[in-house]
């Protein structure tokens, strides 16, 4: 396992929906231990596989202290009236705008072994499977922004010394 470089906005990988893992592939216990120490890095709450430049559909969590990985997942159910929550991201770095996030999210997919598993929450895990899903998909978390503020976003981003 590795601290691997986050891929930041601009990087196509970050626009690219993930690929599949095929369960039994030898490289992604590889790839899930690297997700898992590198969500454990303080400041992390989560971290999608195409953040670490690896096009395939996984990330791992870092939530109130619990810790812990799903492949392939989707996203089966949001609830509640989207409220606004201040959100940044790994691959947006120094940012945090305000964002309509569902109160509650499940998402569903499977574990290494090809077991069944079930996220599901509300507050900042609902945020946070909302945001790594929309990672895999090839979405960042700007892009569902209101109009105004992802103009102001968009001047920020490339005014920043990493951009």
């Amino acid at each position: 396992m590795a601290v691997r470089e986050i891929r930041l906005f601009g990087d196509p990988v970050l626009r690219s929906a993930c690929d599949p893992i095929v369960v039994g592939d030898p490289h992604a216990a590889l790839l899930i231990g690297d997700l898992i120490e590198n969500v454990q890095i303080p400041g992390r709450a989560g971290l999608a596989a195409n953040q670490i430049g690896v096009g395939l559909r996984a990330f791992s969590y870092n939530i109130d202290g619990e810790i812990g990985y799903i492949i392939n997942p989707v996203l089966a159910e949001v609830s509640g009236e989207p409220e606004l929550v201040d959100e940044g991201c790994l691959s947006v770095p120094g940012f945090y705008f305000l964002r309509r996030r569902y109160p509650f999210a499940r998402v569903t997919g499977v574990d290494l072994d090809g077991s069944p598993v079930e996220l599901s929450g509300e507050g900042v895990m609902a945020q946070a499977l909302q945001h790594e899903t929309d990672h895999l998909d090839g979405h960042l978390y700007i892009e569902g922004l209101d109009p105004e503020t992802k103009r102001e976003a968009m001047r920020a981003i490339r005014k920043a010394t990493w951009y």
